[in-house]
């Protein structure tokens, strides 16, 4: 059997990104609660969440160029997206106030979001993208990918906080010199 380069690059960029969701979902959690949900993006799913971040960054700051676009670029330049998300939910300690609030009963009357639970999000996202560099895997965490993809209609499930992950298997990463020169 012959393998072209691209076919097994490939194949190693989507073990890649099944690898980094179940390094997410076995990250450690407090209290041993699991609300880390991950999903992966590929071809035309994944060029309209880029399409509709160049449309939400139009729309919130009537600016055709700026960070959303340029995480955009990356994403379409990428050969997949991983996205990792936890549910609001609160963990129910007693005494904590982490959070800002007094207990998990007022942070849910306001609205407010569990600390343990972004920090859940947080080690989880940590866990994933150390495969993809123990892969040699190019990534990077874009809060702007997972902020517009909770507009988009993907998952019926809704008020999960999200990141995204472009990975990309090319001779240059695409998410090096981002930043313009002046």
């Amino acid at each position: 059997m012959f393998y072209e380069e691209k076919q097994m690059e490939e194949k190693a960029l989507m073990e890649t990104a099944a690898k980094m969701c179940a390094a997410a979902r076995t990250a450690p959690k407090a209290k041993g609660v699991d609300n880390i949900i991950t999903l992966v993006l590929t071809g035309s799913e994944k060029n309209a969440l880029a399409d509709k971040m160049d449309e939400v960054y139009l729309r919130e700051f009537g600016e055709t160029e700026g960070h959303y676009v340029r995480d955009a670029k990356n994403l379409r330049a990428s050969g997949a997206v991983v996205l990792i998300g936890v549910k609001k939910a609160y963990t129910g300690l007693d005494h904590c106030s982490f959070c800002g609030f007094k207990n998990c009963e007022e942070n849910k009357n306001h609205g407010g979001r569990c600390a343990f639970n972004t920090i859940d999000l947080g080690i989880a996202i940590g866990s994933a993208v150390s495969v993809a560099a123990d892969n040699r895997v190019d990534s990077r965490v874009m809060f702007s990918i997972g902020k517009v993809f909770e507009e988009m209609d993907y998952i019926k499930e809704k008020d999960i906080l999200w990141q995204g992950i472009p990975i990309s298997i090319s001779g240059k990463s695409p998410y090096f010199d981002r930043v313009k020169k002046k």
